[in-house]
C-alpha cells in the first residue's frame, strides 16, 4: 500500500520540510521507552540498548519535578518503579537522581537525552500539565527541534508546545484524533484533512473501547490528509507483520529488536 509523505506545510504555519524526525524513509519503528528488557524504560541504558541494534526513534515521556525540569518517565509517582508513593513533581531532580532504578540507572532529564544521542530522534509525550516549558527549554537548549516529534493527550498542551518550538513536528492529541477517526470511519475525507491540518502523524492503539481504529479505511483516510499513522503499544511479531503489511507508518513497541528485525526481513524479500 502507498504511503504519502508527512506534509511540507502545515495549516497553523509550521514547517517539517528539513524534519530530521521524518528524513529516513517508513516504515519507523519507536522504541518505546527505550528497549527495556536489561534495563529499566525510559533511562540513558535503555535508550542505548534500542540505539545500538539500529533503531533511529525513541518514544519517551516527560513529567517534571519540583524545581522545573523536564525529567523522562511515564508514571507521575514512583510505585510503580520503586514501590514509593511519592510523586515525581514533588521531589527535585537532585533527588530523583538519588533514586536507584536498576542496573545502575537513575532518572534522566529531557536536557541529558538529547544531548547524549545527538543523532537520535526523539518521539516526546508531554505527560505533566506543567511539562511544557521545562521540555520546551529543553528542546531549544539542545538545538533538537527538527529530530523531535512533540505530542500530548491534551489539545492545550499540544498547542503551547508547538507555538514555542516553530516547525516541530507534532501528532494528533486525543480529542483530534477522535474526531478524525470518526470522520475517517464515516467516509467524510474533507473533514478528516480539516481534523488533521495542524499535524504530521496520527498515534493510535489498532483498537479502541472495542472499535477497530486502524483498518484500510482509516489508513487510506490518514494518508489521504497527508499524515503518517503509527500505532501503539505492539510487541507481538505476528501483530507487528500484519500492521506493517497494512500500510502503516511506525510501530511503537517494547521490542524494537523484534521489530527491526522484522523491517530488515522484508526489505531483504522485496529486493
Amino acid at each position: 500500500m502507498a504511503r504519502r509523505p508527512p506534509r511540507r506545510g502545515r495549516a497553523d504555519g509550521g514547517d517539517v520540510a528539513a524534519s530530521e524526525y521524518f528524513a529516513s524513509a517508513p516504515p519507523r519503528i519507536l522504541a518505546h521507552r527505550g528497549l527495556a528488557l536489561a534495563a529499566p524504560e525510559n533511562t540513558l541504558l535503555a535508550f542505548l540498548s534500542a540505539l545500538a541494534l539500529g533503531v533511529t526513534h525513541l518514544e519517551t515521556d516527560v513529567q517534571v519535578s519540583r524545581d522545573g525540569v523536564a525529567v523522562l518517565a511515564h508514571d507521575a509517582d514512583l510505585a510503580r518503579l520503586v514501590g514509593r508513593a511519592s510523586r515525581i513533581d514533588e521531589l527535585t531532580v537532585a533527588e530523583l537522581k538519588r533514586i536507584d532504578l536498576g542496573a545502575g540507572q537513575t532518572f534522566a532529564t529531557l536536557a541529558e537525552a538529547l544531548d547524549t544521542f545527538p543523532e537520535a530522534c526523539f518521539n516526546i509525550d508531554l505527560k505533566a500539565p506543567g511539562s511544557v516549558g521545562p521540555a520546551v527549554a529543553a528542546i531549544l537548549a539542545a538545538r533538537a527541534t527538527t529530530r523531535v516529534l512533540v505530542t500530548s493527550f491534551s489539545e492545550s498542551r499540544r498547542r503551547a508546545a508547538i507555538r514555542e518550538l516553530a516547525g516541530v513536528a507534532t501528532s494528533a492529541s486525543a480529542a483530534t484524533m477522535i474526531l478524525a477517526l470518526a470522520a475517517a470511519k464515516l467516509g467524510l475525507r474533507p473533514l478528516v484533512r480539516r481534523a488533521l491540518a495542524a499535524v504530521d502523524a496520527v498515534q493510535v492503539p489498532e483498537a479502541l473501547r472495542g472499535i477497530r481504529v486502524v483498518t484500510p479505511r482509516t489508513i487510506r483516510a490518514f494518508h489521504d490528509a497527508g499524515v503518517e499513522i503509527h500505532v501503539w503499544t505492539v510487541n507481538d511479531e505476528g501483530d507487528i507483520e500484519r500492521l506493517l503489511e497494512l500500510g502503516v507508518d511506525g510501530i511503537v513497541t517494547d521490542r524494537s529488536d523484534l521489530a527491526l528485525q522484522i523491517v530488515k526481513k522484508r526489505l531483504i524479500v522485496r529486493e
